[in-house]
C-alpha cells in the first residue's frame, strides 16, 4: 500500500496552507537577520543555521498579504530549495507551524480559477484537513526569477 504523501501544515494570516515535508530541513524560532542591501523587501536578511548563511523569505509578503510583527507562535522553517540544479537553504518566515501530516485524501482539488488575494501561480492545489481547506504551495514558484539571482553567488 502507497504512502500517502506528508505535508507541514502552516499557518499564514488565519488561513492554512502547507509544504511537502521532503523539502523541510527543520523549523526554528525568529532570530537575529542581517539585511541584504538592495534585496526585495520579501527578503529579511540572513541567519546563521550551524555556520551556514541562510536568507530568509516572508511568506506574508511574498503571497501578497501585509507584513506581522512576530509573536510566540512565529517560525522560520527552513527548506531545501532547488536552485540550478543545486538543492540551497533558505528559510520562510510563517506565522505558526502546525502539524506534519497526510490531507484527508491523496489527490488535491485545483487552484481555483479566480484566487482573489492571493497568486494562483504559487498554488500546487487544494487539499483539506479535518474539515478545513488546506492551500499547498507549488514549492518551485515560491521562488521567482529575482529570487535566484540573489540566490547564486
Amino acid at each position: 500500500m502507497a504512502q500517502s504523501p506528508q505535508y507541514v501544515t502552516l499557518g499564514i494570516a488565519g488561513d492554512l496552507l502547507a509544504l511537502p515535508v521532503d523539502r523541510v530541513r527543520e523549523i526554528l524560532s525568529p532570530q537575529p537577520m542581517a539585511r541584504l542591501p538592495g534585496a526585495p523587501s520579501r527578503f529579511l536578511g540572513m541567519i546563521d543555521v550551524r555556520d551556514q548563511g541562510v536568507p530568509v523569505l516572508d511568506v506574508r509578503l511574498t503571497l501578497g498579504l501585509a507584513p506581522a510583527e512576530d509573536d510566540e507562535n512565529t517560525r522560520i522553517v527552513v527548506v531545501n530549495a532547488a536552485i540550478a540544479d543545486e538543492d540551497v537553504a533558505v528559510g520562510l518566515k510563517v506565522d505558526r507551524v502546525f502539524e506534519v501530516t497526510a490531507l484527508d485524501a491523496d489527490t488535491l482539488d485545483p487552484p481555483p480559477e479566480a484566487a482573489v488575494g492571493w497568486r494562483a501561480e504559487l498554488i500546487t492545489g487544494i487539499g483539506r484537513r479535518n474539515g478545513r481547506f488546506v492551500t499547498v504551495l507549488d514549492f518551485g514558484r515560491l521562488f521567482g526569477a529575482e529570487d535566484l539571482r540573489l540566490f547564486a553567488a
